[in-house]
């Protein structure tokens, strides 16, 4: 019963009609008007990961969920198992049904990181055969299609004809008759075709009256002709009835014959609707996921910035008041938060707040409070908020107040082992209480004894207790217990007025003579009041007031430093966006620098190529070899990359140079140059000292070029010459007999650019032109090193070895 009556102080039924405005079905909509709370965490953790699946999945679809067609065809499923016959619309809506739950099948199974949900709709059996049948048998009206049967479709040919005949043999009448009738008109009074004849002609078409008008000047005849046609027309309309409805009986057969497996469909859709609720609710707040903490794990609970969920409707669909948040930090030896201050200052909002908070979590539903968000789970939320006052039950406010806080006690449980102050694991349930102006409404001397001995009793008996209190002897409890913690919520002396917002560790002041003299009190009677105070009253408030000035100081400047943090970290963003920028658009330009590497060689290889193209043409000589020696070193040179530039020479002091001392700071004038041990003199107002290079920098920043000893080289002496084993083969032998000297210098310059050793060059005695042609040639050749004839045994004279470098 008690935590009935917390649901409705804490105005949780009105949290929950706001989540069911984002309900996409009447199914969803209803169970969140009727929102349970589960019994255990790990149903709330169940529902918790609902939710976060489905905030990602809307996150990623661009229309979200889609509900579409599902409708609540409960009442049709129970009616088909008492073998009821469900009409046209009712069929058509579980035909609906099925193809909206098979299309979220779909969307859920198409996407990746859901296993909540894809495990959810992994139990859905959509019978597409069924709605394939549905619709085959029925239309988007409801009615029943000619094609739902054979003999349906005969009975409405015959129909058509007799309502054919009936009007053909009617209009005949009309016009033979046309005196008589009131007008060219062929209506139906129930299923019967009547035409409308004056009231004095009625003897000119003898029928069957089945109406009059009003005035009763017409009255509207079945001519009796047509009355045997319309008995036969409404035979076939009652065999057309009929066979509609056993159309219709076969089908709700076939859904009786389903009805569990589409019970499970509803209850897996309405499930799928409300953590969609639950999630479009939660983006609507701003809210962030909770996590459940252990407080036996030292866990603190961490609501910061922390909204109250219907004031923030309040202020978006009524322009009600900006809505100013709590923060709410709880150490976990922390039992029992007693908060004070003055009237209107949000004591009882907090309250409030934190009961919806843990129920938000219970259920599922993220909390508005910037993240992390971490609280623990609560088996039971009890709450004694508000005046109980009540005339007919003769309940006075302490009444009620006492009569409430007994329920709250027997929900507790009597029997538990208490907490005291040691560390034994707790054996009663994880409850939170929130008692709403604790003691009052009897004497203030009794009813702060007995508020002092019930917080006493909860610190004892439940998880958390949150209480506020107007009487300052519960202020000292946290002085005598470490269970007990002070809050109050700000008061602004400028402007007499509260600031809602919560100081955590500092009990409030009594504010009651400030606000009376604000609300238009007379001055002489709060100053009268004053006196009644005493002095030691005013002594504890300078001294409260003192502690909440360090408090707003240390909170300005706590705002300073995270402010200048923010800053710092904003530049370091800056600063590693433009660094990252650098590293790209270096390796953008090497990689267009190789690019134009690449292209300039591939270019110079195609001039090579064009010069060799030339020689090969036609008889070379040593004029084209040699201009194309000339050309290959200009494009050598074209294309070569540019040296590297010379590095500056550093700074070097010389005398009269105005330097800088590092150590010091001082400006100084060079008055020796630095010897070859780095030290030189230097002058500062009227001293002279002797310093080293190190310790100076030239006036813009340049640090001096350190001076390096020349080192006398170390005499080595040259290694000897390694004597190289020459073998002459058929591929390092040039044969030039009988050759002319201009065709021989070319073959000569082949064979050296492709030789990795010495060459024997077959020139042959002769005339001895040609050996003075290859010896001339060799002589201005780069790479020959030396020539010489060859040995005796190779050809002598008649060969020569050129060595190639």
């Amino acid at each position: 019963m008690i935590q009935s009556e917390t649901l409705e102080l804490l105005e949780w039924y009105r949290l929950c009609q706001h989540l069911s405005t984002f309900a996409a079905t009447k199914l969803g909509a209803i169970a969140s008007l009727h929102l349970q709370i589960p019994a255990s965490q790990a149903a709330s953790e169940q529902l918790l990961e609902q939710t976060k699946e489905v905030y990602q999945l809307e996150s990623r679809l661009a229309s979200g969920l889609s509900f579409e067609g599902i409708q609540d065809i409960g009442d049709s499923l129970e009616r088909s198992e008492l073998q009821g016959i469900l009409a046209g619309d009712e069929l058509l809506a579980i035909a609906t049904t099925l193809a909206g739950a098979r299309n979220l099948r779909r969307i859920i199974d198409n996407q990746e990181d859901i296993p909540i949900l894809t495990e959810l709709v992994a139990e859905l059996r959509t019978y597409p055969e069924l709605e394939q049948e549905i619709h085959r048998c029925i239309d988007e009206r409801g009615q029943v299609t000619d094609r739902a049967s054979t003999k349906l479709g005969d009975i409405r040919t015959e129909l058509r004809k007799l309502r054919s005949q009936i009007t053909q043999k009617l209009q005949n009448i009309l016009q033979v008759k046309s005196n008589a009738v009131q007008e060219q008109l062929i209506t139906q009074r129930g299923d019967r075709f009547v035409i409308p004849v004056k009231a004095p002609q009625k003897d000119a078409i003898p029928g069957i009256v089945h109406d009059t008008s009003t005035s009763g000047a017409t009255l509207y005849i079945e001519p009796n002709s047509v009355v045997p046609m319309g008995n036969q027309l409404r035979q076939t309309i009652r065999k057309e009835q009929a066979e509609e409805e056993a159309i219709r009986r076969a089908l709700t057969e076939k859904v009786a014959a389903v009805k569990p497996d589409l019970e499970r469909l509803l209850a897996i859709v309405t499930t799928l609707d409300m953590a969609t609720a639950r999630a479009r609710y939660s983006l609507w707040l701003k809210a962030n996921p909770p996590r459940f903490i252990d407080r036996q794990e030292q866990e603190i609970i961490t609501l910061r910035q922390l909204h109250h969920p219907l004031l923030v409707w309040q202020q978006q669909h009524e322009q009600g008041h900006a809505v100013i948040p709590v923060d709410l930090l709880i150490s976990p030896h922390i039992r029992v938060v007693t908060i004070t201050g003055p009237n209107t200052g949000g004591k009882t909002v907090t309250l409030k707040t934190l009961g919806l908070a843990a129920l938000m979590a219970k259920v599922g539903l993220f909390v508005p409070a910037r993240e992390p968000v971490e609280i623990p789970w609560f088996d039971q939320v009890l709450a004694d908020i508000g005046d109980e006052q009540s005339l007919q039950q003769s309940l006075s406010t302490f009444s009620g107040h006492i009569r409430r806080i007994s329920r709250i006690l027997n929900a507790l449980g009597t029997g538990e082992q208490g907490l005291g102050t040691g560390d034994r694991e707790e054996s009663h349930p994880q409850s939170l209480v929130l008692l709403d102006e604790v003691g009052a409404g009897t004497d203030p001397a009794e009813g702060s004894a007995l508020a002092i001995a019930l917080l006493q009793y909860l610190a004892d008996h439940a998880q958390l207790t949150v209480a506020t209190t107007h009487f300052g002897e519960l202020k000292a409890l946290k002085y005598e217990d470490q269970r007990f913690e002070n809050a109050s919520v700000e008061f602004d002396d400028a402007t007499l007025s509260p600031t809602y917002r919560l100081l955590w560790g500092i009990p409030g002041r009594s504010n009651a003579l400030a606000i009376a003299l604000r609300l238009g009190l007379k001055a002489e009677v709060v100053e009268q009041a004053k006196t009644q105070v005493g002095e030691a009253s005013d002594e504890v408030n300078l001294v409260i007031a003192g502690l909440e000035a360090q408090r707003r100081r240390q909170e300005t400047k706590a705002a300073e430093a995270q402010k200048i943090l923010q800053q710092a970290e904003r530049l370091y963003k800056e600063v590693s966006n433009k660094a990252a920028a650098l590293q790209e658009r270096e390796q953008s330009l090497r990689a267009s620098q190789e690019v134009a590497v690449q292209q300039a060689i591939t270019q110079a290889k195609g001039e090579i190529a064009k010069v060799i193209r030339r020689l090969q043409q036609g008889t070379a000589t040593a004029q084209d070899a040699q201009q194309a020696t000339n050309n290959l070193n200009q494009i050598a040179q074209k294309y070569q990359p540019a040296p590297p530039p010379k590095a500056k020479p550093g700074f070097v002091p010389k005398i009269g140079d105005r330097i800088r001392i590092s150590q010091f700071g001082q400006t100084a004038d060079v008055l020796t140059a630095p010897d070859e041990d780095g030290e030189l003199t230097v002058r500062f107002g009227i001293m002279k000292m002797t310093v080293k290079l190190e310790d100076i920098e030239s006036l813009d920043g340049q640090k001096p070029e350190p001076i390096t000893k020349a080192k006398p080289a170390p005499v080595t002496p040259p290694p000897p010459a390694q004597p190289v084993l020459a073998i002459r083969t058929s591929k390092n032998t040039v044969d030039l007999r009988g050759k002319r000297v201009a065709d021989a210098e070319y073959i000569l310059d082949k064979a050296i650019s492709e030789a990795t050793g010495p060459i024997w060059i077959i020139h042959g005695h002769g005339t001895g032109k040609l050996r003075q042609g290859v010896h001339a040639f060799l002589e201005q050749h780069p790479r020959v090193s030396r020539h010489e004839p060859a040995e005796q045994s190779d050809g002598g004279s008649g060969v020569t070895v050129a060595h190639i470098s």
